[in-house]
């Protein structure tokens, strides 16, 4: 049996009018992203692959092509029904957290629902601690964002993402502004997700990264230049085995 379509792209261009210069960021994208699947998306800054994740995103909408979104042709709809698709479809996971510095973990992940007039509120406070207690911090529920670490308070982001049951996780360069051992648990979640079927797609320009996905994407001037299913995959819970524990690190750095 086929596995269904959750995003399919053809034709995808994008031009920006700069006045007297027109900048071509996307030049002719075809790409299918099937459920269940992990596809990284790579390519060096100006090769278009943040300008593609807004598209997929439904941030901003192609210059021409076709977008289906779910079964959704995306171009037909209006910027409320787009907001609406996003808001239902897709789960947002951004390099800065973007949490609200005063604003509790559970509040902050509660907020996406906020947006569906059919969740009360005690479905709201359910489904925002389930999310919580996905990615292990449910004990931290009460906490504002600058009592956790930069990892915790990605986990609360992806709790974010996730609590609105979308069809897919959008991921641009979640592992960012962490250390190795963190971007490891934050991509160990990711993988333990998809393990679970949920589908996603992430952008990085780190290479280490982008082998705990299952298929690469690579962007280079506006096109696709290459698909790479991934050998040897890394898996997250052995990449972090292998580093020094945490006590040993912090004696090696007392001793240096």
């Amino acid at each position: 049996m086929e596995k269904k379509k959750i995003i399919s792209v053809h034709g995808i261009t994008k031009v920006f009018d700069m006045g007297a210069v027109k900048v071509h960021a996307l030049r002719g994208v075809d790409l299918d992203i099937y459920e269940g699947e992990f596809t990284a998306i790579m390519g060096p800054s100006g090769s278009g692959k943040s300008t593609f994740m807004n598209i997929l995103g439904c941030l901003d909408l192609p210059t021409s092509g076709d977008y289906f979104l779910d079964g959704v042709d995306v171009r037909t709809l209006t910027r409320d029904q787009l907001a609406h698709l996003r808001n239902r479809k897709i789960g947002f996971v951004f390099q800065t957290f973007n949490l609200l510095a005063r604003t509790s973990a559970l509040e902050n992940v509660e907020l996406p629902l906020f947006y569906n007039r059919e969740i009360r509120k005690k479905e709201r406070l359910e489904r925002a601690m389930e999310s919580l207690k996905m990615v292990g911090l449910e004990r931290w529920a009460d906490h504002l964002p600058n009592q956790l670490s930069g990892g915790q308070q990605q986990r609360v982001a992806i709790a974010r993402a996730l609590v609105n049951n979308p069809v897919i996780m959008l991921a641009d360069e979640p592992t960012g502004n962490l250390d190795t051992r963190t971007s490891f648990e934050v991509m160990e979640i990711f993988q333990n997700l998809n393990n679970r079927g949920i589908t996603i797609g992430l952008v990085t320009h780190e290479a280490d990264i982008s082998k705990f996905a299952y298929r690469n994407v690579i962007f280079r001037d506006g096109r696709i230049h290459q698909e790479i299913a991934v050998k040897n995959r890394k898996i997250a819970t052995d990449e972090l085995a292998k580093l020094p524990a945490e006590d040993d690190f912090i004696e090696e750095q007392e001793v240096l």
